[in-house]
């Protein structure tokens, strides 16, 4: 018998060793981002850079040291993809969370790790501008130093195409096990590959990436009321559907039309799958346009944008180019799970308020960088729903589910269903516990949301306008955790405490 054959077969189920090496590599990785800031305080000539340095020494060290340890040596399975993944976001998060820590910054370790979770899953949660429940008094948004405002929204943007699929794409030693890393951590139904090999499929996507970035950033760049700082700020949390601004009044403090114009320009596109902007951009028009999830996806914007903008013009008074304008950011904002804001929307009329509300539970297409349910999960659900109107009125006839020409099997039928059951779920046991420390029903389901929705502001006490700060701190991990299995797309994290998930 080959020896690698007797190597696979004297295999434990899960191999931790090669599990660690991996993790050790990602926060090697992990190191290099956190010398970005670094550079940033040296810009500016503010003096915080030393905590990046150390903290990027941390990351060396550690996961260097993992690396070299346990490099893994064989292919890695399945069940270890998972198990890294979900233990990468979390390792990441406590690595990342390191220099605010050091600075002093935050104190308390629980709101640093809150606070870089909420950017690494592209949430948006802020517990910045409020006042803890031991007396700590977090500071404002514009009162952090350059430095950590960069590191806020650059954990959205390596957050948002996923740090895994990053690291696949320029790390060629981790080409060992990439599919199963790269299927665990894309968002949607599916990760949709658009070559045969992994590794060349995720660089793919990062083009398409890096080049909407760069070219919201000069858009945003050439208006008087943003420096470069604020557009590449806003630009990498904008693609990532992030929301972290540098402000403390989020996009609405540069009172600027035509930057809500061009944000909500790139949300929307964020939202779309970036499988197809790369064939966009490949000139191949016809799959995108007749992409059946963007053209749904398409469709919820225009609803929501007229709506919220009727809503605001025939109910709270806009005039009409107001209600458009501040209407499409606020229903882009939401869908998308950006959670960027230009109005306070729990002040509008109810009508405008409940529609956004729903938006809630959307989210952007399969293979974007928006959290939520997903579009294509919704059309298969809602052609599943009429299908099963049919079947009633018709008991013997055979209904399949299509979506345009392609008839949807009935185990990805069960999976979506399954998917939607767990998410509600978890939204309901989420609100729950949160409902536990006092809150009322509408701040305990809006923060429920917002962290398992990646979206950012909740409801209630948790508005828009308000920070995360006053919650304490159970139920800030209890958000943390939220966040990363809204992130992992809800199975990713919850099969590795199923118990036949350890079983040989």
């Amino acid at each position: 018998m080959p020896k690698s054959s007797i190597n696979a077969f004297n295999r434990p189920t899960i191999d931790f060793l090669v599990v660690m090496g991996v993790l050790g590599a990602f926060v090697f990785f992990m190191g290099f981002a956190l010398l970005l800031p670094a550079g940033i305080d040296l810009i500016y000539g503010q003096d915080t850079w030393f905590s990046f340095v150390v903290s990027a020494g941390i990351a060396f060290t550690l996961g260097g040291g993992l690396w070299y340890m346990f490099k893994p040596k064989e292919e890695l399975r399945i069940r270890e993809g998972f198990l890294v993944v979900s233990l990468t976001w979390l390792v990441l998060s406590l690595v990342g969370a390191l220099p605010f820590t050091i600075s002093g910054i935050l104190p308390n370790y629980t709101d640093a790790v809150f606070e870089t979770m909420s950017g690494l899953s592209t949430t948006g949660s802020t517990i910045l501008g409020g006042t803890t429940t031991t007396g700590i008094i977090n500071p404002s948004i514009e009162d952090l130093p350059k430095s950590f405002l960069f590191w806020r929204s650059l954990a959205h943007w390596l957050g948002g195409m996923g740090i895994i699929v990053l690291s696949i794409a320029i790390l060629p030693l981790l080409g060992i096990g990439g599919m199963q890393l790269f299927q665990a951590e894309s968002p949607g139904p599916t990760a949709d590959k658009l070559t045969p090999r992994v590794q060349e499929t995720a660089k793919l996507l990062w083009v398409a990436y890096v080049a909407f970035t760069a070219l919201e950033f000069l858009l945003l760049w050439i208006h008087p009321s943003m420096d470069w700082f604020d557009a590449i700020n806003h630009s990498m949390a904008t693609l990532a559907t992030g929301g972290f601004s540098t402000k403390n009044t989020s996009v609405e403090a540069f009172n600027s039309g035509y930057i809500d114009a061009v944000i909500t320009v790139f949300m929307f596109l964020a939202g779309i799958n970036f499988a197809m902007h790369f064939r966009l951009l490949r000139g191949e028009f016809q799959p995108f346009f007749a992409h059946r999830e963007t053209r749904f996806y398409t469709l919820i914007c225009l609803i929501g944008i007229i709506g919220v903008s009727f809503s605001l013009w025939f109910f709270d008074g806009y005039s009409i180019l107001e209600a458009i304008r501040y209407g499409a950011f606020q229903a882009v904002s939401i869908i998308t799970t950006t959670g960027f804001g230009t109005d306070d929307y729990e002040l509008w009329y109810s009508f405008g308020a409940f529609l956004l509300l729903l938006f809630f539970f959307t989210g952007g297409s399969a293979g974007s960088t928006g959290g939520g349910i997903k579009m294509a999960r919704w059309m298969i659900l809602i052609r599943n729903s009429g299908r099963e109107i049919k079947q009633i009125i018709h008991p013997k006839a055979i209904l399949p589910v299509r979506i345009g020409d392609q008839a949807i099997s009935q185990n990805i039928q069960r999976t979506v269903l399954s998917f939607f059951i767990l998410y509600m779920f978890m939204f309901a046991a989420g609100a729950f516990i949160i409902a536990l420390f006092g809150y009322d029903i509408m701040t305990s389901a809006g923060a429920s949301i917002a962290a398992l929705g990646n979206i950012g502001p909740g409801w209630g006490e948790f508005g828009p306008t308000d920070s995360f700060a006053k919650m304490p701190y159970l139920g800030k991990w209890v958000m943390i955790m939220l966040m990363m299995i809204g992130r992992l797309e809800i199975f990713t994290v919850l099969i590795i405490f199923s118990p036949s998930f350890w079983k040989q």
